[in-house]
């Protein structure tokens, strides 16, 4: 199976037409190995238009939406990123192309295992993975130049944005349990504006500053 070509196919057929024009994150999409975030018998469908169940309940994101959020997440070489959710480690995989260190918080203990075995297999050693609540953030490594929340809230929690540098960026669906809307905060020494970016429907974020379970 040529993963190389289906990579450059899903680059020029998913992303480039939808507006994804930030050249680190074509690049880091042209790289990172996707088939090896998911079950091997989904492989044919790694570099599909949709998102994957990878157990638990919970799902790899469509390969556009990964790039949406990680291009109004705005990287820069050497920046310090938390990501809420590890899931498949996918997406942490395409932050590590562009940033210089990452730490995600994963609720489940089986998918943040599973997401640490991925990336290290993919070749990728600067991240650190941890159980625990994410909507509480990881405050002792922080703060944090960026910050990607891969579930959705019904609030952005306030424990992230605490754990944001000033000019920092966070990423998060904000919505119902059924529909969202993915929005961008910049935190800034006059406070927080949001942009609103696109409607979206992700799992929940569960914990104490999101959803119960």
């Amino acid at each position: 199976m040529d993963f190389d070509a289906m990579r450059e196919r899903m680059v020029a057929e998913q992303l480039m037409p939808r507006g994804i024009t930030d050249p680190k994150v074509l690049d880091a999409f042209r790289k990172v190995p996707r088939h090896l975030f998911i079950p091997p018998e989904l492989s044919l469908n790694a570099y599909a238009d949709y998102p994957l169940p990878i157990g638990e309940s919970q799902t790899i994101s469509q390969p556009y939406m990964a790039a949406l959020m990680t291009q109004y997440l705005d990287l820069a070489p050497g920046d310090k990123i938390l990501e809420i959710g590890a899931g498949s480690g996918y997406q942490l995989a395409i932050i590590l192309e562009i940033a210089g260190m990452a730490y995600s918080v994963e609720r489940i203990q089986s998918l943040a295992e599973g997401a640490s075995s991925a990336l290290k297999r993919a070749g990728y050693n600067n991240f650190r993975i941890k159980v625990g609540d994410g909507t509480l953030g990881w405050e002792e490594e922080g703060p944090y130049d960026g910050i990607i929340v891969t579930a959705a809230a019904p609030k952005v929690p306030d424990s992230l944005l605490m754990q944001l540098k000033y000019g920092g960026r966070l990423v998060i669906p904000v919505g119902g349990r059924f529909s969202q809307i993915l929005t961008l905060f910049r935190k800034e020494k006059t406070g927080v504006t949001l942009k609103e970016i696109c409607g979206c429907v992700f799992v929940p974020l569960v914990g104490r500053q999101g959803w119960g379970e």
